[in-house]
């Protein structure tokens, strides 16, 4: 059974980007949080609940 992605309501609503301080959307098909500014467009992993939030583990939007 694949694991489950739950975040608390808290830390989304405090959370933010580390590249460009944008809000974060919450990707629970690929277990991500995905930065909402288009510009930037990160996608941070959350591996075993934990979100990872290092610029070098972050996914960028294809073409870029």
């Amino acid at each position: 059974m694949p694991e489950q992605l739950e975040l608390s309501p808290t830390f989304l609503e405090i959370a933010a980007c580390p590249a460009c301080h944008s809000k974060f959307a919450v990707d629970y098909d690929r277990h991500e949080l995905q930065c909402t500014n288009s510009a930037c467009a990160l996608a941070f992993p959350v591996r075993d609940g934990i979100p990872v939030m290092l610029i070098d583990e972050a996914r960028r939007p294809e073409g870029r």
